[in-house]
């Protein structure tokens, strides 16, 4: 079985790279995977819900970078040395190009996919009307590693599933703690 979903991939991503690859994506995705291309969006976030968005937004703050430390740690310090898959831009895979640097080591899970799949997921919790918008950039940035060349389509769909997972469990929680407090007549719990 994993034999046969390692070729899927590999495959996937050869397919990728032989049929979609063209000038506008090689100048967009490089761009659009560059984590620094989105520090002023993050920051320009960051105010207007620490900011401007009274305590609804505050709340979505906190519940974002809890949701987002988790999802990197775990990713990153869990699941990638458990997995220990090489990325594809250290195989030098023959039909596969490469338009940034290699990158880390190990592939399984994309920190990329999975933090803004974790992200999406907290956000249109609070603020359901962007959910569509919210997916789609990250659909567009998990597909970005792919087609950049540093990892395989597996790897952020699956970061993109524990992503997703960690954000609804920490939302739970946080759901949770809602629960009790209501139920103890405590009324700052309540943001609408």
């Amino acid at each position: 079985m994993l034999d046969f979903l390692h070729t899927l991939d590999m495959n996937t991503m050869l397919w990728i790279h032989q049929h979609l690859s063209n000038m506008v994506l090689n100048i967009s995705m490089p761009f659009i995977t560059n984590e620094k291309n989105w520090t002023l969006p993050i920051l320009l976030l960051i105010f207007i819900l620490g900011f401007k968005t009274g305590k609804k937004g505050q709340l979505t703050l906190i519940l974002l970078i809890i949701a987002l430390a988790f999802t990197d740690s775990i990713c990153a310090q869990v699941f990638k040395p458990f997995f220990e898959r090489i990325r594809p831009s250290h195989l030098n895979l023959e039909g596969i190009h490469l338009l940034v640097s290699k990158g880390g080591k190990w592939s399984m899970p994309s920190n990329h996919a999975a933090n803004i799949f974790s992200f999406a997921a907290v956000l249109s919790y609070f603020y359901n009307r962007f959910t569509i918008l919210l997916y789609m950039i990250a659909i567009l940035i998990a597909f970005s590693r792919v087609y950049i060349g540093v990892h395989f389509p597996g790897d952020v769909i699956i970061g993109g599933f524990l992503g997703y997972f960690i954000a609804l469990m920490v939302l739970t929680f946080w759901g949770i703690i809602k629960l009790g407090e209501i139920k103890k007549g405590r009324k700052w719990i309540l943001i609408d």
